[in-house]
C-alpha cells in the first residue's frame, strides 16, 4: 500500500461522519467540531481525490455516485477498525450477543438447549434473531449465524456444526394406498417450505418433477411448517434433524431423503471472537458432540 496517496484521515472521518449523519452540523457534534471545519474538510477531500463528492443544492448536499461509493466502504472500514479495537480493549463485553438463524433451527435446537448456557453464562446477554432470511455479518451487527448450506459462504468462515440431510415427509394418512416410487410421483402435492427459502421447488426441479399447476406450495415459519405437515397440509421438506422425532413416532412418514453432504454450519466474520461469542461457540461445540 502507498500510503503517501491516501487522504488526510481527519478529511475521510469528516466525510463519514456527514455521509452518516446527513448534516454537517450532526457531523460536527459526533466529532466535536464546527459545521464549518467539516464542509472545509469535506472540500479538502474533494481536491485531494479530483472527484466531486456531494452535489451541493440550494437547500441540502446529495452524495454523489462516488461519494456514496466512498461512503459505504468508509463505513465498513470504520465499522471494523472500532469493533477490532472493542474486542481487544473489552470495551463490547457487554455489547448483547447476537444471533441469527432459521425459526426451525431456534425452535426445534437452540431454545430446548439454551437454558444450559444462561446457567452457565448469566453475565452474557442475548438476542436471538429467527429469521429465514441471511444476515450479514457486521461489526457492532450480528456476530454469528447458524446456517443451513455446504459451508460456502464467500469472506465468511464457517465450521460444521450438525450434519443433517434434507428430508422430504408427509403425513401418513396424506400418502395412504399411493405408489410413491420416484419424485415425480410427488408433483401433484400440496407443499409446505419455510418462509424465505426456496428448497421444495429447487429439489422437486431438482429431480425432474416440476411441481403441477394449480397446486399451491405454503411458506410457513420452519416450526409451522412441521405442525402443518403433521396434520397433513401437505408435503414438506425440512432437514432431517428437525423431523427425525417425528418420523421414529409414525407421526410423518419419510418419502424421500437428499444425502448430498448439508447441514447446520457456524457461520462468523474472520478474525478472533470477542469473549461472549468465544464462550458461546464453545458450548455450541460441546452441545452439538453431545447429540452425536
Amino acid at each position: 500500500m502507498d500510503w503517501s496517496t491516501l487522504p488526510p484521515l481527519s478529511a475521510l472521518r469528516a466525510f463519514s461522519a456527514y455521509a452518516t449523519s446527513g448534516s454537517v452540523s450532526a457531523a460536527g457534534a459526533a466529532l466535536n467540531v464546527s459545521h464549518a471545519a467539516i464542509s472545509q474538510q469535506i472540500r479538502a477531500l474533494e481536491g485531494h481525490l479530483g472527484v466531486t463528492l456531494l452535489e451541493r443544492g440550494a437547500r441540502q448536499a446529495t452524495l454523489t455516485p462516488e461519494g456514496e461509493t466512498l461512503a459505504r466502504t468508509l463505513g465498513e472500514s470504520f465499522g471494523a477498525i472500532a469493533a477490532t479495537i472493542e474486542a481487544l480493549t473489552g470495551a463490547d463485553a457487554t455489547r448483547p450477543l447476537q444471533v441469527s438463524a432459521t425459526p426451525s433451527f431456534v425452535g426445534g435446537w437452540l431454545m430446548p438447549r439454551l437454558a444450559a448456557f444462561r446457567e452457565k453464562h448469566p453475565e452474557i446477554h442475548l438476542m436471538i434473531d429467527p429469521t429465514a432470511m441471511v444476515q450479514k455479518l457486521e461489526p457492532g451487527g450480528i456476530d454469528v449465524a447458524l446456517r443451513y448450506g455446504n459451508g460456502n459462504w464467500p469472506g465468511l468462515e464457517s465450521e460444521l456444526l450438525i450434519e443433517s440431510p434434507i428430508a422430504i415427509v408427509a403425513a401418513p394418512d396424506l400418502v395412504t394406498g399411493r405408489e410413491i416410487n420416484s419424485p415425480a410421483d410427488l408433483a401433484d402435492f400440496h407443499w409446505l417450505q419455510e418462509l424465505g427459502t426456496n428448497e421444495a421447488t429447487e429439489w422437486l426441479a431438482s429431480h425432474g418433477a416440476a411441481q403441477q399447476a394449480g397446486r399451491g406450495l405454503i411458506a410457513l415459519p420452519g416450526n409451522l411448517m412441521i405442525e402443518a405437515a403433521r396434520q397433513g397440509q401437505g408435503a414438506a421438506i425440512a432437514a432431517r434433524v428437525f423431523v427425525e422425532h417425528d418420523i421414529k413416532a409414525g407421526r410423518l412418514r419419510l418419502l424421500f431423503e437428499d444425502t448430498r453432504k448439508k447441514g447446520y454450519h457456524i457461520v462468523t466474520r474472520p478474525g478472533p471472537p470477542r469473549p461472549p461469542l468465544k464462550a458461546f461457540l464453545h458450548w455450541l461445540r460441546r452441545e452439538a458432540a453431545k447429540a452425536e
